[in-house]
């Protein structure tokens, strides 16, 4: 196993252990120990920087399941690299943010063990070049973050959100196994660099598209595309540290990484790229003006989230244009891609950052309504100053990073309008329109809560600025936020240059230089509108916020998702109480039914109704009479009106068979079914004394007709099966090789050298069951006599 493969598995084997230290060391938080694992892993990949793209991808492999080319393949490429340092990176700030956050009441070691998962399978995520191996982690970062999502189980919107959030990304991780099922019958391997040197002729196959539209489900479910954003905001309910993790830095670029990856593959079609660009422009906008009505603080920066996700998903799919024919000699395309790879690091920093501001604010008041703050600056300055950094880099103002890769967004949408025209061409508008509106609810984010009237009498505590425990985290990011503008291109040739060509290999490296001044261009002017509209807007918001009131408050995404829920669970109910009536005699009907029918269907459909009895031993009289003798007592058992009359006729079955064994020479079996036999009536005989006497049920003819066929259907499909074994033997029968049991075991007595030497573990086993149920009838004799000594 290589230090790679180590890097993923980590987080997963520190999960282990978790439990125990929150068990034995009580008076340190668990935080503590579990700070450690990012800080080492982020350590770690940054080893890998400067990644030389020239030299290919860092690859390890173990073999695994090689008939199914499933192997655990990890490799270091620049867009692998860049998220798992984002992984580690955020994760430790995260980490110490939350040791500060979280009370040490808390079941803290469920927290950092559902987190330290999650950690582990986004790291898998990207790290994965095997399509099902990638897919599998995938699937754990959903059920993480269910659990971690759903972390206060007490509360139902906890739980609701966990359930939205589940049932949206499986959903979309089961149509994106699929897509990759297809590429694997498209292209013969699951890998995705050995898929990426096919894409020249992969787009000929008929599962092209398919496969591509499946992908693209799965990628836009996980990163809260429309119209499947809607399980985002309610996943808010999780604790901040979650949500600051999570739904800013890491589960929801999941999507994103998705369609970077495989734009190689896909990206030279116009489809990827219409769809892509449409769905994520829709919402960008949608995001940014739900944004606004939100009053509650983490549900505007989940839909600013959801919002700033379609910015970076639009830029991808025009950048992927870069590899279609007609535009691949087209710079600017690419330049889009780097816009798309430069704001996820940005919007992975100032979100994470505003994340846990909010938290200190509902940490430190008990609120995050904004209706109840207000005038907070001068209780809480360095929160309302990493507040300030951190909504003015989302809003695209200088000097900070935001502003650098929003004039690269209207760059490549520009770009865009120019290049392809037709309805392209409203993609610009909307793009502005929604950075006006993006303004306009960082504004309010910012001037809402901590300027105007403060409101003491609306706080569950008195303001307080926090801890610096809890402040060291979130100004780490505001300090990256105004470094990263100053200094761009520090990332160039280390992280951004890598990632654009493992994106576009192809591309070329003039684009990469990114500066803040570009003149007085298309793309400062649509900033100053930006600016000027927006404050406007946010002066006037009273006036116009009314707008919101004409909405439709049944008739929406939510309603369509909880409508959809209910009505699936009353068809399942429906269904399901169809079936599960609460008699055994039904659920034995549907398990013999499904026996004849799928056995019979297979017989037939293989033609194996095939019988010799050339080799058949002749039968005798005294054989003839037993098995007659032995029919009639099974049919008298059906016919039985009392048990003990039942019991007779099952035991002279069970000692007719034993005469069988006897005549076939076989005297031990013969002497231990008599002496099973012998138990087993006494037994029957002992626990019927104490039922209840049988009454007399008249049977409706329907019902008996259906016994009648259930049971001559099964005894018919059995007894074909023994008659079509006989002409279908593929082997030698086995009793050739227990007839060595003398040489083999030194046994004269095959039927012990069976049962002691070939299948002494069966036998035991069967010895230590039996043990098992005589312990359980003793202790229910037990039971019984003492409830009686205490009555």
């Amino acid at each position: 196993m290589s230090l790679l493969h180590f890097a993923v598995l980590a987080p997963f084997l520190f999960a282990i252990i978790v439990p125990a230290l929150y068990k034995l060391i009580r008076r340190v938080h668990t935080g503590w120990f579990v700070l450690g694992i990012p800080i080492v892993l982020f350590a770690y990949f940054i080893r890998f920087l400067p990644l030389d793209p020239a030299a290919g991808p860092i690859v390890h492999t173990i073999p695994w399941i090689s008939q199914l080319d499933i192997h655990f393949t990890v490799y270091v490429d620049g867009l692998s690299l860049l998220l798992a340092l984002i992984i580690t990176g955020v994760g430790s700030l995260v980490v110490l943010y939350s040791i500060f956050y979280m009370s040490r009441r808390e079941a803290l070691h469920n927290f950092y063990v559902y987190l330290l998962c999650f950690m582990g399978a986004m790291l898998g995520v990207v790290l994965s070049d095997n399509l099902l191996v990638l897919y599998t982690f995938w699937e754990i970062t959903s059920f993480s973050s269910f659990l971690l999502i759903a972390y206060w189980y007490q509360r139902k919107n906890s739980r609701y959100g966990a359930t939205k959030s589940l049932l949206i990304t499986i959903f979309g991780g089961f149509a994106m196994l699929l897509g990759f099922i297809m590429l694997f019958v498209a292209t013969g391997t699951l890998s995705v660099r050995e898929m990426i040197s096919q894409a020249a002729t992969l787009a000929d196959h008929p599962l092209f598209v398919p496969a591509m539209l499946l992908v693209l489900l799965g990628a836009m479910t996980k990163s809260a595309q429309f119209p499947f954003h809607i399980w985002l905001p309610d996943a808010m309910e999780a604790p901040t540290p979650i949500s600051a993790y999570l739904h800013s830095a890491t589960m929801v670029k999941a999507g994103v990484f998705l369609v970077a990856r495989l734009t190689p593959v896909f990206g030279g079609h116009m489809l990827w790229f219409w769809l892509i660009t449409i769905f994520a422009i829709i919402t960008l906008f949608w995001g940014s003006f739900m944004a606004i009505k939100q009053f509650d603080l983490k549900a505007m920066l989940a839909y600013s989230t959801i919002s700033q996700l379609g910015l970076i998903m639009s830029l991808l799919g025009i950048g992927s244009l870069a590899l279609h024919p007609d535009y691949m000699h087209i710079d600017l395309f690419a330049a889009a891609v780097l816009a798309a790879i430069f704001h996820l690091i940005n919007h992975s920093i100032f979100k994470g950052c505003l994340f846990m501001v909010i938290g200190i604010l509902d940490h430190e008041l008990g609120t995050r309504d904004i209706r109840k703050l207000g005038g907070l600056m001068g209780f809480m300055p360095i929160s309302f100053t990493i507040t300030l950094i951190g909504a003015f880099s989302m809003a695209g103002l200088p000097p900070f990073s935001g502003f650098l890769s929003k004039e690269m967004f209207f760059t490549g949408v520009l770009t865009a309008a120019d290049h392809i025209g037709g309805w392209v061409t409203l993609i610009p508008i909307i793009a502005w329109v929604a950075s006006i509106l993006t303004f306009v609810y960082c504004m309010i984010l910012v001037f809402k809560t901590f300027t105007g009237k403060h409101k003491p009498e609306l706080l569950d505590k008195k303001p307080d600025e926090a801890s610096i425990g809890m402040l060291i985290s979130p100004a780490i990011l505001a300090s990256l936020v105004i470094v990263l503008f100053f200094f761009p291109n520090i990332l160039s040739g280390s992280i951004l240059e890598p990632a654009l060509l493992a994106v576009l290999p192809t591309v070329s490296a003039d684009v990469l230089h990114i500066q803040a001044w570009h003149g007085w261009n298309m793309e400062l002017f649509m900033t100053i509108g930006v600016v000027l509209l927006g404050t406007l807007l946010f002066l006037g918001l009273s006036r116009w916020v009314r707008v919101f009131d004409y909405l439709p408050q049944t008739y929406t995404l939510n309603y369509a998702f909880n409508q959809g829920l209910s009505g699936m669970e009353r068809i399942s109910s429906r269904i399901t109480g169809g079936y599960m009536t609460g008699f055994t005699r039904d659920y034995l009907t549907y398990i013999f039914a499904f026996l004849i029918v799928m056995t019979g269907w297979s017989l037939w459909s293989q033609e194996a109704f095939v019988w010799d009895m050339s080799t058949n031993a002749h039968i005798y009289l005294y054989e003839y009479v037993i098995g007659i003798a032995l029919a009639v007592s099974a049919i008298f058992i059906v016919f039985s009106t009392t048990r003990l009359n039942a019991i007779i006729a099952l035991s002279i079955v069970g000692f007719l068979m034993s005469l069988l064994f006897i005549n076939f020479r076989a005297p031990d079996l013969a002497l231990t079914q008599l002496v099973v036999e012998t138990i087993s009536t006494a037994l029957f005989l002992l626990c019927f004394y104490f039922l209840p006497k049988l009454r007399k049920e008249l049977t409706r003819i329907p019902l008996r007709i259906s016994n009648l066929i259930i049971s001559v259907g099964v005894g018919l499909t059995l007894t074909l099966i023994g008659l079509s074994t006989q002409g279908h033997r593929l082997f030698q029968p086995i009793a050739e090789y227990y007839e060595q049991a003398e040489a083999l075991t030194g046994a004269r007595n095959i039927v012990n050298a069976i049962l002691v030497d070939f299948r002494g573990f069966d036998t035991m086993l069967e010895i230590v069951v039996l043990f098992m149920a005589g312990i359980g009838v003793f202790t229910l004799v037990k039971l019984r006599r003492s409830r009686r000594n205490d009555a």
